[in-house]
């Protein structure tokens, strides 16, 4: 018997509003990832610094999908990558520096973990839908930071779920060297491959 479609790994676009940072994601499934939406005030305030609509929903939550590094190419206009952490000891937010779309999120080189962001992935170029390709959500973080009153489904869900799947594949993706080749940190020295803004204090009250 063959495996259903929405379990098959797919090659998803990845693509900026503007067009010129293009890439792709390799081998997607809800197996080879977490989908997660973040309602914390960081996300919310990464999306203020961007200034776009889209980025997050109405209550204040950025839908990510959590994958290994290795699986992420940059395939065009890397020079247009960039990066800002919200303080000097918070996540590498990356974007593109011509229209300011939202790419992901990292911990730093040594940790094999990317979160892309949706609107850098085009679902619709890979002729399947994100509910297909990624799954439904696997969990919610950041709740009490939302935005208005959450949807029952979510105020119901259960983190350890989130965290055991998380955990799980972050080990994986350790165990078999999935955090390099990187397309945000030099595979040999750890830089990252655009220099970080870090928000002055004020700047990132402001958000």
């Amino acid at each position: 018997m063959l495996p259903s479609p929405r379990l098959m790994p797919t090659d998803i676009p990845l693509r900026c509003t503007c067009g010129k940072l293009r890439g792709i994601a390799r081998d997607v499934s809800p197996s080879n990832g977490v989908r997660v939406v973040c309602y914390c005030t960081d996300c919310q305030a990464f999306a203020r610094f961007l200034g776009h609509a889209g980025i997050t929903d109405e209550h204040g939550g950025t839908d990510i999908f959590q994958m290994a590094p290795s699986s992420v190419r940059i395939t065009a206009g890397a020079d247009a990558l960039r990066c800002m952490r919200l303080s000097d000891k918070g996540m590498y937010r990356w974007y593109c520096g011509e229209c300011k779309t939202p790419v992901g999120n990292t911990n730093g080189p040594r940790v094999p973990f990317v979160g892309l962001i949706h609107s850098f992935m085009n679902h619709e170029g890979a002729g399947r839908s994100r509910d297909d390709v990624l799954g439904k959500p696997v969990g919610y973080t950041g709740r009490k930071s939302a935005i208005g009153t959450l949807p029952a489904h979510v105020l119901g869900s259960s983190p350890l779920r989130l965290v055991g799947r998380s955990v799980r594949l972050l080990s994986k993706w350790w165990l078999t060297g999935a955090g390099s080749p990187s397309a945000f940190f030099n595979d040999q020295t750890h830089a990252p491959r655009s220099e970080p803004r870090v928000l002055r204090p004020e700047e990132r009250k402001a958000l």
